[in-house]
């Protein structure tokens, strides 16, 4: 038994070593496909888990006029005190107003240099019970007296997940078109070493190898240049989990904040992008001897 394992391991290095070229020629399609697809994956995870809790926490924001009264402000406030489709509410007058606008403006002191408090409008920021019923809280206060407008985060979401679709897509068939081609380099890798070796392989069936004997270091070789490429594929998507979606969002007072993907995610993601990997490795090699061998 180890006699044969050495044999095939023997035999995969010497076809990995006569082909170099298109051997890098395929790890590198490998590694790029399959990192694209990794990183679509972990963008899906990421907008995934963001309107998980945007839709879990809706919010909707009831802008009084600037010169609002307070009789009409006391009057919202007791219709969302007795709406039953609003589970919480939360008020901010005018210098609580002024205090986020600071708070979000820090970075521009120009903005914020003109603005004083009596120029902002007081407003409530509304947790429906449900998310569906977000637009008949809006509805209900759109137009009573002394209201401005009523934001809810539907539009923004939707388009959100439009854009996050769309560029899903993209890189979808984008990986798809990039694993065809690596598989198409696999392939001829194979052929041209089948090819190389097509003398040995005819004297070995004379003497009784069966056809799997003769594939195994073949489909070896396709399954290494499948590994490496997927392993440099992983690397690429841990090193894109922590460095690009985990730093690049840390600010808890971006919308994104709520935003992230787990370590769970990133490890299913890698062993998905190992499996594609080796098994476009196998499936190309398989294919590549098809000529060669009566399967």
């Amino acid at each position: 038994m180890w006699t044969r394992i050495g044999y095939f391991a023997r035999e995969t290095m010497v076809s990995l070593r006569r082909n170099v070229l298109m051997t890098v020629a395929g790890i590198a399609t490998v590694a790029v496909s399959l990192t694209l697809f990794g990183g679509i994956l972990l963008l899906s995870n990421w907008v995934d888990h963001g309107t998980e809790r945007i839709k879990g926490g809706v919010t909707l924001e009831i802008f009084m006029n600037v010169s609002a009264s307070q009789d009409q402000i006391s009057a919202v406030r007791n219709g969302l005190d007795n709406d039953p489709n609003v589970k919480s509410y939360r008020y901010l007058d005018k210098k609580a107003a002024y205090e986020e606008f600071k708070r979000i403006f820090r970075n521009s002191p120009d903005t914020t240099r003109d603005i004083r408090p009596q120029d902002l409008p007081a407003s409530f920021r509304v947790a429906p019970k449900r998310a569906e019923l977000t637009e008949t809280v809006r509805n209900e206060f759109k137009t009573q007296p002394g209201v401005d407008v009523v934001n809810t985060p539907g539009e923004s979401l939707k388009g959100l997940l439009d854009v996050t679709q769309k560029v899903r897509w993209i890189f979808i068939v984008i990986s798809l078109v990039l694993l065809a081609s690596s598989l198409f380099l696999i392939v001829n890798t194979i052929r041209l070493a089948t090819f190389a070796r097509r003398r040995e392989v005819e004297v070995m069936k004379l003497v009784g190898a069966s056809n799997w004997f003769v594939r195994v270091p073949f489909v070896a070789e396709g399954m290494v240049q499948g590994l490496v490429g997927a392993g440099i594929a992983v690397l690429a998507v841990l090193s894109l989990k922590h460095f690009g979606f985990d730093q690049a969002f840390r600010d808890p007072n971006s919308f994104f904040s709520d935003f992230y993907v787990t370590s769970r995610d990133a490890t299913v993601i890698a062993i998905k992008v190992l499996a594609i990997g080796i098994g476009i490795g196998m499936l190309g090699a398989i294919v590549g001897l098809r000529r060669f061998l009566r399967v």
